[in-house]
């Protein structure tokens, strides 16, 4: 029986999940590997850590036992919802920016309340519509800003651009699939369980496909720049952040309202844009900013805005 947890801890793991994502594209340069190689070296890392983590703790040894129990609704849902997603991440990072690939992502709360309406017919409300379209207004100005030219030029952008999109979705799909068995079973123990087998099939899909079989017993061989952050990748932005975020999103009353901090993630892309790439952010970029910043917060105020005070 699983003891739910104060909505503000949960909304705050969310938040700090979201830190990890917002990381992770810059992150991923520094490893000295790129697309679908460093999806496997950061998921074998990450999948290591969480399996390390679930083993520590005596409620959570057994964390393979929800397989005997579900198997094939759990391989699939760890494949298309944790292989798929994080191979799509990184590949799209060889053909699309990094700002591109981290405001792509950012449309998750948007993916995630459409399935939890179609999955758990919980509607959308008045609220999350008129906060979810001024976000993705929001979004697509950050996407377009100084891009709109070049789209006449070759189709290897617009392909980074479909594999950013398909990974938010699935990812998204996984957060609200995978919510009742996380309430069921436990954060950590499901965690664990499909980020293994999620890296597992990530490891067999890069290695027939692209014939990279990563091999992590090497990581210490690597540069040490490289080597640390592969492993920052795969501890910070996977272990953890993969932890908190989902656990956040099942713990909290509301799963379409916490996927809205995720919004924030453009925010977070574009200060770090700035502190660590030197890329400048436009006037316009900070108009997309500000409009994101006040649709999750009309989003979180919405009950008290309108008289109605929801569990959240």
């Amino acid at each position: 029986m699983t003891v739910r947890q104060p909505a503000t801890w949960a909304y705050l793991a969310v938040f700090i999940g979201v830190l990890g994502h917002s990381t992770s594209e810059f992150v991923s340069v520094l490893t000295g590997v790129s697309g679908p190689e460093v999806s496997v070296w950061r998921y074998v890392l990450g999948a290591a850590g969480l399996v390390l983590f679930a083993l520590l703790r005596p409620a959570t040894r057994d964390f393979w036992r929800p397989l005997a129990a579900e198997p094939v609704r759990i391989v699939l849902l760890s494949v298309f919802g944790i292989s798929l997603p994080m191979l799509m991440f990184h590949w799209a990072l060889d053909f699309a920016t990094v700002i591109q690939v981290a405001t792509l992502t950012t449309t998750i709360p948007i993916w995630v309340a459409v399935i939890n309406a179609a999955v758990n017919r919980q509607p959308l409300g008045p609220g999350k519509i008129f906060t979810g379209i001024a976000a993705f207004l929001g979004i697509v100005v950050l996407l377009t800003d100084g891009y709109l030219e070049k789209l006449s030029g070759d189709g290897d952008n617009l392909f980074g651009i479909f594999l950013g999109l398909a990974c938010a979705a699935t990812g998204s799909a996984y957060s609200v699939l995978a919510k009742p068995l996380i309430l069921h079973y436990g954060g950590v123990r499901m965690m664990a369980l499909t980020a293994g087998i999620g890296a597992l099939g990530l490891w067999v899909i890069v290695g027939a496909a692209w014939g990279i079989w990563v091999n992590p017993f090497t990581l210490l061989d690597r540069p040490a720049g490289e080597a640390l952050a592969l492993a920052t990748i795969g501890i910070w932005n996977t272990t953890i952040g993969m932890l908190l975020w989902f656990w956040g999103l099942a713990a909290v009353p509301d799963i379409a309202r916490g996927s809205y901090l995720f919004f924030l993630k453009p925010v977070i892309a574009a200060g770090l844009s700035l502190a660590l790439l030197s890329q400048p952010v436009s006037w316009l970029q900070f108009v997309a900013i500000a409009v994101i910043c006040g649709a999750v917060a009309i989003e979180f105020f919405w009950p008290r805005l309108t008289g109605q005070h929801a569990r959240s």
